[in-house]
């Protein structure tokens, strides 16, 4: 059975203490382990917890939380989480990757670009995946960041499906209006190009 309390005593170099409540008779007794914070027990502190009786002995607490604490748990589990919305970009971006590196194949077999193109194409994309995780860890931690001009440039020369997997999946550059843009202008400029060389060569 659930009951309520104050911390009336707190031995803090011994780890134990005593919970007095109107429900019950005696001084409950509890131990440090039991406490689930935050913080320390303190002498005054408002408790939840759960009591036991052990053998002979007095009336123990179990799950002992300060009352605060247990609310904001209660409402932070009331509390629907908050779902990332869904990037309506990305399925095309994957898409169109799929079919562009289709294009660099048959283009590098019919002699319209070098045949290193396409996997020189694939280590970039991974290169530039490993550059997006190395910024988003870089800013968990105050580490330094690197240049929004380098993830752009891989984007330019064709790391762009690769980026957009990596803004997704780490959450990462996503929200950003002004980096959104200049990702799809280095996209649509590096589709252009290489288009165009194809084309003319």
């Amino acid at each position: 059975m659930q009951k309520a309390g104050t911390v009336v005593r707190w031995e803090a170099d011994r780890g134990f203490g005593f919970i007095r409540s109107p429900q019950t008779d005696a001084d409950v007794f509890f131990h440090v382990r039991d406490f689930r914070g935050p913080g320390t027990p303190q002498v005054g502190m408002a408790v939840r917890y759960e009591e036991i009786h052990v053998g002979g002995k007095g009336p123990r607490a179990m799950a002992v939380s300060a009352v605060a604490a247990a609310a904001a748990s209660v409402r932070n589990r009331a509390r629907p989480k908050a779902t990332p919305s869904r990037d309506p970009w990305l399925r095309p971006v994957l898409w169109g990757a799929v079919v562009w590196a289709m294009g660099l194949g048959w283009a590098a077999r019919s002699g319209h670009l070098p045949v290193w193109v396409l996997p020189a194409w694939l280590a970039l994309n991974l290169w530039t995946f490993a550059l997006y995780w190395r910024d988003k860890w870089a800013a968990q931690r105050g580490h330094r960041r690197t240049p929004e001009n380098t993830l752009h440039f891989c984007s330019l020369l064709g790391g762009w499906p690769m980026a957009r997997i990596a803004q997704q999946v780490l959450r990462h550059k996503s929200a950003k209006a002004s980096f959104q843009r200049a990702y799809w202008l280095t996209t649509t400029v590096h589709v252009a190009v290489v288009m165009a060389w194809a084309v003319v060569i």
